[in-house]
């Protein structure tokens, strides 16, 4: 692993722009063509929730959450059905999509790590070489000495010192001693650090958005990053009231839990979630639902601001979306990182009036590392050669015109006694858990979610479906570049070794994130 890299200069700025094979001089083709006054660049307002379940938004089919400005969004855009982060943990999916790669290919296994260099070619970089400005308000679990292109907005909500270390569990690590006191934190109140950080959140897009002309210069890439719905799980009175008593009880088949991959059955003892009284999942379940409420508010109060500016509301394209889900008790699981869609599937919904009609809806797979290609491409510029993903402008143009389909997800994180990956393609969900050591080898998992949407009947070991496991397999191998037993034994080495910083760390930053 690479040693961890100081704050990029305009020097070594200009020098990686050039390098990341940008296609400059294709846009600059372009323009030469163009009448003597073009047409101005969309902005790109990409607001990133923390931790929601696409499940639960009124636009997704949920009657009973209250989400009426994000479905606001799909009403005047395009809402996608099967879109999937590239790792079901907060760090490695937020800096997946800042690199444009797989979190395996930029070596970022967890909540410790971060890009192997500070330089790199990264999204705000991409769009701020076509002539954007690329701020960044909220959090994005940057190092506290990155910003990748990014400026600041509202405050420094970036604090983290990474140090690359990490462990597997053992594959024997299969009970708790306790209850995690993660449970403890699910009560009603005005005052949680994830709300307490939100609200600043929204002060500092509010603001932005507030003081942006449309004679601005140029456009603008807002980030806006929330943590709500992320626990704790505390929440206000007034939006958790409503929901008391009429949210149902994880569905858990008889035996279910027993037949769950060895993974997560470690995961289940190593986030301290065996045995939740049902009264805490019932209230858990309840104040998430709360938490999005609360959440849909505050997106609210940004839409409001862009609005209030009609000629900039009508230039700019409006992305909402999540880094990763929420288990909520299901199949006996909280927080993430598993491959069930409960926690790898996430809201997507693009809106631009301009461009495309409401109410429109994709069912293809897609993944956030096609987002952002998409965001390049209506940035009118390329990405570089390496990075992953395809555009899907095309398919949100002609809702008829082919698409690939396929999307992967990664977890090498916490937890867990090897890391996982998983593909969709149509209607079925592959996942591969990587080799463990010589006496607990890969284990497969297979989905049809088209008559199985719950994940409740794994078909990879039935001797009728081993073509497609191996159609999959390889397709997975194709599609992330290498063989993930492979990847497994990198992250190990690096995650044991950590990184070597020559900067000390701050004593008011603080180690890795609660994901």
């Amino acid at each position: 692993m690479p040693k961890f890299t100081e704050k990029i200069t305009r020097r070594n700025f200009v020098a990686t722009a050039t390098a990341g094979a940008l296609g400059l001089a294709v846009e600059r083709s372009a323009m030469a063509k163009a009448p003597s006054k073009p047409a101005k660049k969309p902005n790109i307002l990409w607001i990133m929730s923390d931790e929601h379940n696409a499940t639960v938004a009124g636009c997704y089919g949920n009657k009973l959450v209250q989400t009426p400005h994000i479905d606001s969004l799909a009403q005047q855009g395009i809402t996608f059905d099967a879109h999937y982060c590239n790792s079901p943990l907060c760090v490695p999916s937020r800096l997946s999509l800042t690199a444009g790669k797989y979190a395996s290919r930029v070596d970022i296994w967890g909540l410790t790590c971060e890009l192997p260099d500070a330089n790199i070619a990264s999204l705000p970089r991409v769009l701020n070489s076509a002539g954007y400005e690329s701020f960044l308000c909220g959090k994005q679990h940057y190092d506290y000495s990155r910003r990748y292109g990014f400026t600041e907005v509202g405050g420094d909500f970036n604090k983290t010192y990474k140090t690359g270390r990490g462990r597997r569990l053992p594959p024997t690590h299969l009970k708790q001693a306790k209850l995690s006191p993660r449970f403890d934190e699910f009560h009603a109140g005005d005052h949680g650090s994830t709300v307490e950080h939100d609200r600043r959140v929204t002060a500092g897009a509010v603001d932005f958005l507030s003081k942006r002309e449309d004679a601005d210069e140029k456009p603008f890439f807002l980030f806006v990053g929330y943590l709500a719905p992320h626990f704790p799980l505390i929440v206000p009175q007034e939006n958790v009231a409503k929901y008391r008593g009429k949210v149902g009880m994880p569905e858990i088949p008889e035996g279910f839990l027993d037949r769950i991959a060895l993974n997560y059955k470690v995961q289940r003892a190593g986030f301290e979630e065996i045995g939740v009284p049902d009264d805490t999942v019932r209230s858990g379940r309840e104040l998430y639902y709360g938490l999005v409420d609360w959440a849909d508010q505050q997106i609210g109060h940004v839409l409001a601001a862009l609005r209030a500016h009609p000629e900039v509301a009508e230039n700019t394209v409006i992305i909402y979306s999540s880094d990763h889900g929420e288990n909520m008790g299901e199949r006996g699981l909280w927080w993430k990182n598993c491959m069930y869609d409960s926690a790898s599937k996430v809201p997507l919904v693009i809106s631009w009036p301009k461009r495309w009609k409401g109410q429109q809806r994709r069912g293809g797979a897609s993944s956030h590392l096609d987002l952002v290609q998409t965001i390049v491409e209506l940035a009118g510029t390329r990405s570089p050669n390496d990075w992953n993903g395809e555009s899907m402008l095309h398919w949100m143009d002609r809702p008829n015109t082919p698409w690939k389909d396929l999307a992967v997800s990664e977890y090498y994180a916490h937890n867990t006694a090897s890391g996982y990956t998983m593909i969709r393609s149509g209607e079925w969900k592959y996942v591969y858990h990587n080799v463990i050591d010589e006496d607990h080898p890969a284990q497969r998992e297979l989905y049809n979610l088209a008559h199985d949407p719950k994940e409740f009947t794994n078909l990879a070991n039935l001797p009728e479906h081993k073509a497609r496991v191996e159609t999959l397999h390889q397709r997975m191998l194709k599609e992330v570049g290498a063989d993930p037993d492979e990847i497994e034994k990198r992250s190990r080495e690096q995650l044991a070794r950590g990184y070597t910083r020559p900067d000390p760390k701050p004593a008011w930053a603080v180690e890795g994130e609660n994901g």
